[in-house]
């Protein structure tokens, strides 16, 4: 079976941290982007019009993952968030979750953890823009008459 590459983008302001997470997941096939805060994470995505994840340090400077969560859920309803915070808070962590965030992981994370986690979050972005695309074939089809 032929592995379809999640195009993830990496938020954290440990760049070393984010640099290396990226360079794993490319090394497992992902296509992969890394950014170093919110304001750009939230540019990246405008761009890019393909990302189906973000895994989004919490604690970082400016604006912090909860915020940027925030963001995302208003513009891109669509992209699944993965929180990462290293800080022990379980609470900031539950409030993602709250917000919308898909899971959360505590740095270190377990690669193998993350990884289980990447699949469950591409697989219900998958899930959702199919679901997007029969409405909209739908929509066609009974504007057409054919419905």
């Amino acid at each position: 079976m032929v592995k379809i590459p999640a195009r993830i983008l990496v938020v954290d302001d440990e760049v070393d941290f984010a640099e290396m997470l990226s360079l794993r997941l490319k090394e497992v096939g992902e296509i992969v982007l890394s950014v170093h805060n919110g304001q750009d994470c939230l540019k990246t995505l405008e761009e890019k019009d393909n990302i189906d994840v973000v895994i989004l340090d919490i604690k970082m400077p400016g604006m912090d993952g909860i915020e940027v969560l925030k963001e995302i859920r208003k513009k891109f309803p669509i992209v699944e968030v993965i929180m990462l915070t290293g800080h022990g808070s379980a609470e900031t962590a539950v409030k993602g979750l709250k917000l919308g965030a898909y899971d959360y992981l505590m740095k270190p994370a377990d690669f193998t953890d993350l990884a289980a986690k990447l699949e469950g979050a591409r697989k219900r972005s998958d899930e959702h823009k199919e679901r997007i695309r029969a409405a909209e074939l739908k929509l066609l089809l009974r504007k057409t008459g054919e419905f």
